[in-house]
């Protein structure tokens, strides 16, 4: 089991490039923990077997959308009560106008533009630590 004094982040991807980019961007941050899962269902799973901080969740996935993996979460009464204060973040290359708005919808707290620009990745994850009272440490 992680360390469950540093920050843990869910990163939901099925793109294999994404995800080895994402594992080296958390290299360089210390303290961190990064867990993955590349389908909605995987990602269901790990969240009952564990509460992340942050949620980074593809907008595009083979089994469903990032939409429907908040929605069904936050229809389950008790694992969205087990999530909350959890941090979600939208990640896409789509046209953020239709998706930003949607994703807010939906109840994700952020919305970050693909192909990552990984200084930007780490100030965002930076600052959803420090403005989030449930995950400072």
């Amino acid at each position: 089991m992680p360390d469950r004094a540093a920050p843990q982040v869910l990163y939901v991807e099925d793109d294999r490039i994404h995800l080895i980019l994402m594992e080296e961007v958390f290299r360089l941050l210390p303290g961190w923990v990064l867990r993955t899962a590349e389908t909605g269902a995987e990602a269901l799973d790990a969240l009952a077997d564990g509460r992340p901080d942050v949620l980074l969740v593809d907008m595009h996935l083979p089994d469903m959308t990032g939409l429907e993996l908040r929605r069904r979460v936050a229809a389950d009464a008790g694992l969205s009560a087990a999530l909350s204060g959890v941090r979600w973040v939208a990640l896409s290359a789509d046209d953020p106008t239709d998706v930003v708005r949607a994703a807010r919808e939906a109840g994700f707290d952020d919305y970050w533009l693909k192909p990552i620009d990984v200084s930007r990745l780490q100030a965002g994850l930076r600052a959803l630590l420090s403005a989030s009272p449930d995950l400072t440490r």
